[in-house]
C-alpha cells in the first residue's frame, strides 16, 4: 500500500515538475494554409505573444496546398513531446472527412484538442451596383430572373463553396455559382463587377467592407457580429442556418496532459489580453477566449455532425 502510494506521489510529481519545465526549448505551430492567409497571420501573431510568455521562440511553419491535407499530415506526424502544434482549420479537421473518400490522417484519431483561437463568419455581400440592399432583396432579385447572378467563391469543395451551394438550396435560389482559386482572385471579381455576389470569410471581407467596395447583406454566424452589428445573420432568415470558419490549436494525440493544460491556460492569458483581442477584432475575428480542451472537444464533436449534415444536403460526393 505504502509502494503504490509513493508511486502515485512520484507520478504526479513529475508530471507537475514536466509541465513547469516545458517549454525547455522552441514550439513550432504548424499552418496548414499559405503565408500571408488568415491562419498564418494570426498563428504568427500569436505566437509571438506566447514566446514573449514561455521565454523560447514559437515558429510557424507553413504546409499549404492539397485542401490542407499535407499541413495535416505533417502535424498527425509530429512527436508527441509538446513541441509540436497543429494551428488547425475547419477544413482540414471537420470538411475534409466528408469530401475525400480517405486521407492519410485521421482528424478524431490523431489529434487532442488544446484551445479555441477564433471564429470567422462567412459573409454574403455584393458588388454595390447590384439593387439589393438586404438578403430578401437578393433572394427576389434572383427569383426574377434566375441564373443571372454570379456568387464568387473558393471552390466547390472548399468552405465557401459548400456554403453558396447550401444558401442556394435554403433560399429557393440558382446564384451561378464561379469557383476560383483562392479568395481574394474572388473578391476582386466581385468588385470589378464580373461576379455580383461573394461569399468568403469576415476576415478577408473586413477591408474591403470598411471601404465601401462591396455590401453585406448577411453573416452565417449563429449571432450578429460585433463590428458587423447591423448585418443580420442568416439564421434570422433561416433558422439553423448557422455555419463558421474557425481556427484551434491541436496536438498529436499523446501529448502529455500537463502540457496540453498549459499550453491552454496559456493560450487563454494570451487571447484575453486587450491588445491581443482587439488585434483579432480588427482582423474580424470572433475571439471568446481558449476555452477549455474538453468545451473543444464538444465544440468539434458538433461541428463533424453539423457539415456532416451539409454535404448530405447538398449532395456533394467525397472524391
Amino acid at each position: 500500500m505504502k509502494r503504490c502510494l509513493l508511486l502515485i506521489c512520484f507520478l504526479f510529481v513529475s508530471k507537475a515538475v514536466f509541465s513547469q519545465d516545458w517549454p525547455a526549448r522552441p514550439v513550432k505551430f504548424i499552418v496548414s494554409q499559405a503565408p500571408g492567409t488568415s491562419p498564418d497571420i494570426t498563428a504568427r501573431y500569436l505566437a509571438d505573444r506566447l514566446s514573449k510568455l514561455w521565454n523560447q521562440p514559437v515558429v510557424v511553419e507553413n504546409r499549404p496546398g492539397g485542401q490542407n491535407v499535407p499541413g495535416s499530415q505533417a502535424a498527425a506526424r509530429a512527436a508527441p513531446d509538446g513541441y509540436g502544434f497543429f494551428y488547425a482549420t475547419t477544413a482540414a479537421i471537420v470538411a475534409n472527412p466528408y469530401t475525400f473518400k480517405s486521407l492519410p490522417y485521421d482528424p478524431q484519431r490523431d489529434f487532442v484538442p488544446v484551445a479555441m483561437i477564433a471564429k470567422s463568419p462567412m459573409v454574403v455581400a455584393v458588388n454595390p451596383s447590384v439593387p439589393a440592399k438586404s438578403l430578401a432583396e437578393l433572394v427576389a432579385l434572383d427569383k426574377a430572373e434566375p441564373g443571372r447572378l454570379a456568387a464568387a467563391n473558393e471552390g466547390a469543395r472548399t468552405f465557401s463553396g459548400m456554403m453558396g451551394q447550401m444558401l442556394n438550396q435554403t433560399a429557393g435560389m440558382r446564384l451561378l455559382q464561379v469557383p476560383y482559386s483562392g479568395v481574394a482572385p474572388a473578391i476582386q471579381d466581385t468588385i470589378a463587377s464580373r461576379t455580383q455576389v461573394v461569399l468568403v470569410s469576415s476576415a478577408a471581407l473586413l477591408p474591403f467592407l470598411k471601404r465601401g467596395e462591396l455590401r453585406p447583406l448577411a453573416v452565417s454566424a449563429g449571432k450578429r457580429v460585433r463590428g458587423l452589428e447591423d448585418v443580420p445573420t442568416l439564421a434570422e432568415t433561416y433558422p439553423g442556418f448557422e455555419y463558421v470558419g474557425w481556427f484551434a490549436l491541436l496536438a498529436p494525440t499523446a501529448t502529455p496532459a500537463a502540457i496540453v493544460q498549459k499550453a491552454n491556460r496559456d493560450m487563454d492569458k494570451v487571447l484575453t489580453e486587450p491588445e491581443v483581442a482587439q488585434r483579432l477584432f480588427d482582423l474580424g475575428l470572433v475571439n471568446e477566449g481558449a476555452g477549455t480542451p474538453e468545451s473543444l472537444a464538444e465544440f468539434l464533436r458538433a461541428e463533424r455532425e453539423r457539415w456532416g449534415k451539409l454535404v448530405k444536403d447538398i449532395g456533394l460526393q467525397p472524391e
